[in-house]
């Protein structure tokens, strides 16, 4: 398999990923915009202060503080929800991300499923027409459901219809690895909303809504119940989304299958065995000091270094499969 195309296939698996992350964030905080309101008392000054915040947290689990200040300056939910969705000068918007992935599959037409062109298209051609009046005029959850519902399909055809050789194991690295860091980033955000709340001494009223608000944006609530029954705490989601086994979006699993994909990656040259070798290597590494983690160590760790750890570790792994795999030097971010 020609470099170009294994990056290309690695980006498919990530951009289609982002795209759902991003979605999945911005219609949760949408849901709870009413609960929070009602929830917590505030006089005109803290109303400001907490919306800035809200708004900034998403912007935050994104990892693109720097870049949407420079932009934009202010938070604001007209603005965030623009950065996020529709701004073209965005590299990482839901649209730039299904514009990537579609440039991606149609370098690769002969060599995917049909399928993959037909839904990655409708879906660019169906977000390109949406403008920013449309997601207010019409219900943000109904448009957000819908981009959900297009990369569930995307995903769907890729597991039912992809033969299992190194294009479909490339596509599920990418998304594994983007999941993995979606995942910790979240965390980062809450761990940093912990640390800003006023009620540190056992009270997590005001931030109770938000904690709701990263179970539901992985679709993690129902199971998190099944696993905490009596309680939702800030130290239980750490754990739940980091540490456990089952769940499809938490940093273990996500891991798991990221390493079970490249180890399924065939390659014929010595060299590039044994960079492949090291990488493996590296994943094994990670997965390992995972293992040893205890609830303890997450609930000692109030400034997030347990997490910022695991989300540099996942950022080398990007770096490494890159140069492993994609032309040296080049990262399609």
């Amino acid at each position: 398999m020609l470099n170009r195309n294994a990056e290309a296939l690695f980006w498919i698996g990530r951009y289609m990923e982002r795209a759902e992350n991003h979605a999945r964030l911005i219609d949760v905080h949408f849901h709870l915009q009413a609960e929070d309101t009602l929830a917590i008392p505030r006089s005109d000054g803290g109303t400001i202060k907490q919306t800035l915040c809200k708004w900034g947290r998403i912007v935050d689990a994104l990892g693109s503080r720097s870049s949407y200040e420079q932009q934009y300056g202010s938070y604001t939910e007209q603005d965030v929800v623009h950065y996020i969705t529709l701004d073209r000068d965005n590299a990482n918007s839901l649209v730039t991300c299904v514009n990537h992935a579609r440039d991606n599959v149609r370098t690769l037409r002969e060599k995917l499923p049909s399928e993959l062109w037909d839904v990655t298209n409708g879906f660019y051609l169906w977000l390109r027409e949406k403008q920013a009046g449309d997601l207010t005029h019409e219900s943000p959850h109904q448009f957000f459901s819908r981009i959900k519902e297009w990369t569930s399909l995307f995903h769907g055809i890729t597991q039912s219809v992809m033969p299992r050789e190194n294009e479909w194991h490339f596509i599920e690295c990418g998304r594994y690895l983007e999941r993995t860091e979606n995942t910790l980033r979240i965390m980062q955000s809450a761990i940093m909303t912990r640390s800003l709340s006023p009620s540190e001494e056992g009270d997590n009223f005001e931030i109770y809504p938000y904690l709701q608000a990263v179970l539901r944006s992985v679709s993690g609530y129902q199971t998190f119940r099944r696993y905490y029954a009596d309680g939702v705490s800030p130290d239980a989601i750490i754990e739940f989304l980091v540490l456990n086994e089952v769940f499809p979006r938490s940093v273990h699993f996500s891991l798991h299958e990221l390493d079970a994909h490249l180890r399924g990656i065939e390659l014929q040259e010595k060299q590039l065995r044994s960079a492949h070798d090291r990488i493996i290597r590296q994943v094994v590494k990670l997965k390992a000091e995972l293992a040893c983690l205890e609830r303890e160590d997450l609930q000692m760790d109030p400034e997030g270094k347990v997490t910022g750890h695991l989300l540099q570790a996942a950022g080398q792994l990007g770096a490494a499969f890159a140069q492993t795999f994609f032309r040296f030097g080049e990262v399609s971010a």
